[in-house]
C-alpha cells in the first residue's frame, strides 16, 4: 500500500550503527543552518532545567505548520537519528517541501540533561544488559512529554517543566496542523499512537514496517484504557479518558503524577498528532494473535506476582538507603517512583485479570508481552538503582548499609539480566529501519493532513 513517494523516501535513509549524542545533533542541526540559510533558521526556544540551549530548525515551506520533536523520553534515541533525516530531505530537496507544502519546525532532542544521562550505552552493543545497566527515565513528573497542563480536568497540576513550557510555546506559536512526537518503544513490534481517527492513513502506516520486515505489535498495549482504532494503531491517551476509566475499574490512575501531553495540549488548535513507537528489540511473535492454551487471567496474575515481588523487594532496599543519602539523585527519584508505580500495577493487573473479559486465551503476542514486560521493568529499574548508588560511592558516602544494599543490587540485577538474555527471543531490531519507519509514518501522516 505504499505509493511511490513514501517508497522512494523509504530508500534515502541510510544505515545506522549507533545513535547520535546531544552535541553531534545539535551541531548537525547548525550544519544544515549554515548549509542552507534560504531554506531554513536555527534557534533558541528555551532552556533545560540545567540551563542547556533547546534549539529549533525552522524549514520554510508553507502556510501551514509542523512540528516534531525529538527525546521526549530521554532512552528513547531513534527520534533523534530521524529528526536528523527528516531535517536533510526537507533542506535538500525541494520537491519534497513542495509536495508536502508545510513549514517545518524541528527539535532535535526535548530532553538533553536527560538524553546525557543514556549516552553511555548509545554506542552498542546493543543488548539488553548493557541497556539496562546504563539506563534513565525520569520520574513521571519530570518527563517532558508528561508534564503538560491537564486542562478542564478534576485533577490539576500546573508544574509545567522549563522544556516542556518551550515546546507549549512553540505550540501556541505555530499553530500546528500536524504534529510528531518522536518516542520509541523497548521490545515489541511496531504500532502507532494518532489524536484523529483517520482510515485513509492506516493502509499506508501498516504497509511500512511490513515493507522494511518489521512486525506489527498484536500484544499488550501500554494503558489498557486506549481506544484502538485499527491494528496497532490507537488514539492517543487522553488524560480525562485515563482517569474515569480507572475510576470505573477501580484502578490506579495512569501515568499517576504526571499531567497532559503535547498530543492533548495541541489540541486546542485542531492539530492531528502522530507518535510512532518503533522497538529496539522485537520478534515475529508480537505480531501473532492465534490463542495459546493459557488463559489471559492466568497470564496477568503470573505478570501482577513477578511486579509485585519485584516492587518490594526495590522497595525494601529503598528504605533501607534512605537515612544515609547525600544527594537525591535523578536515578533515586525515578527508582523510587517507578517502584510504587510497579507496586500499583500489581493491584491494577489483579483487578483485570477477574473482569468477565479475561476468562479467554491469551494469544501469542499477549503472552510474550506480559511475560516481556517484567524483564524491562526489572532491568530498567534495578539498573537505575544501581547507577544511584555507585553514585552514593563515587562521592565518598560509603556508608555500611549504602556499601551492603549495593552489593544485593549487582547480584539481583545480574541475575534479572541473565534470565532475560536466556529466556528473551528477540532479536536487536536495525537501527535504519526503525528510523525508516518514524520518517516515512510522519511524510505520509503530514501529507494525510494537509489535504484537509
Amino acid at each position: 500500500m505504499l505509493d511511490a513517494l513514501i517508497r522512494r523516501e523509504l530508500g534515502t535513509v541510510p544505515e545506522f550503527s549507533t545513535f547520535a549524542t546531544v552535541d553531534e545533533l545539535i551541531a548537525e542541526f547548525e550544519r544544515l543552518a549554515d548549509t542552507y540559510p534560504s531554506v531554513c533558521t536555527m534557534r533558541r526556544v528555551g532552556r533545560s532545567r540545567l540551563g542547556e540551549p533547546l534549539h529549533c530548525l525552522t524549514i520554510s515551506g508553507g502556510d501551514r505548520h509542523a512540528l516534531a520533536y525529538a527525546m521526549p523520553h530521554p532512552h528513547e534515541l531513534v527520534g533523534g537519528l530521524t529528526a536528523v533525516h527528516l531535517a536533510r530531505r526537507l533542506c535538500a530537496d525541494p520537491s519534497l517541501r513542495e509536495r508536502l507544502g508545510l513549514t517545518w519546525h524541528i527539535v532535535p532532542c526535548a530532553d538533553p540533561d536527560g538524553t546525557r544521562l543514556n549516552e553511555q550505552w548509545l554506542r552498542g552493543p546493543f543488548t539488553r544488559s548493557r541497556y539496562a545497566r546504563h539506563f534513565y527515565r525520569p520520574a513521571p513528573d519530570e518527563q517532558v512529554d508528561w508534564t503538560f497542563p491537564r486542562s478542564g480536568m478534576r485533577i490539576h497540576d500546573d508544574r509545567v517543566l522549563p522544556e516542556t513550557s518551550a515546546l507549549m510555546r512553540l505550540i501556541d506559536e505555530t499553530r500546528p496542523m500536524f504534529l510528531s512526537s518522536l518516542h520509541n518503544a523497548e521490545a515489541g513490534g511496531v504500532y502507532y499512537y494518532l489524536s484523529h481517527d483517520e482510515p485513509e492513513l492506516y493502509p499506508m502506516l501498516h504497509g511500512i514496517p511490513a515493507e522494511l520486515g518489521l512486525p506489527l505489535d498484536a500484544g499488550e498495549p501500554e494503558q489498557p484504557n486506549v481506544e484502538l482504532l485499527s491494528a496497532a494503531v490507537f488514539r492517543t491517551s487522553n488524560p480525562r479518558h485515563a482517569a474515569d476509566h480507572a475510576e470505573q475499574y477501580g484502578l490506579a490512575p495512569a501515568h499517576s503524577g504526571a499531567g497532559a501531553s503535547s498530543a492533548d495540549y495541541a489540541l486546542r488548535y485542531g492539530t492531528v498528532t502522530l507518535i510512532s513507537e518503533v522497538p529496539y528489540w522485537t520478534h515475529g511473535d508480537f505480531s501473532d494473535a492465534s490463542p495459546t492454551d493459557t488463559r489471559y487471567a492466568d497470564a496477568l496474575r503470573e505478570q501482577s506476582k513477578a511486579l509485585g515481588d519485584f516492587a518490594d523487594l526495590l522497595g525494601d532496599i529503598l528504605r533501607l538507603v534512605a537515612p544515609d543519602l547525600a544527594y537525591e539523585s535523578p536515578f533515586f527519584r525515578a527508582t523510587r517512583a517507578f517502584t510504587a508505580d510497579s507496586a500499583r500495577r500489581r493491584h491494577d493487573i489483579e483487578r483485570r485479570a477477574e473482569l468477565p473479559g479475561a476468562a479467554r486465551a491469551a494469544t501469542v503476542a499477549e503472552l510474550l508481552a506480559l511475560r516481556d514486560t517484567v524483564h524491562t521493568f526489572r532491568l530498567r529499574y534495578s539498573g537505575m538503582l544501581l547507577r544511584a548508588l555507585d553514585g552514593e560511592l563515587a562521592v565518598g558516602n560509603g556508608t555500611a548499609v549504602i556499601r551492603a544494599q549495593r552489593r544485593t543490587v549487582a547480584e539481583l540485577h545480574d541475575e534479572w539480566c541473565a534470565v532475560a538474555e536466556a529466556e528473551s527471543r528477540l532479536t536487536t531490531a536495525p537501527i535504519g529501519d526503525l528510523v525508516a519507519v518514524q520518517y516515512a509514518a510522519i511524510l505520509a501522516a503530514a501529507r494525510h493532513t494537509n489535504r484537509y
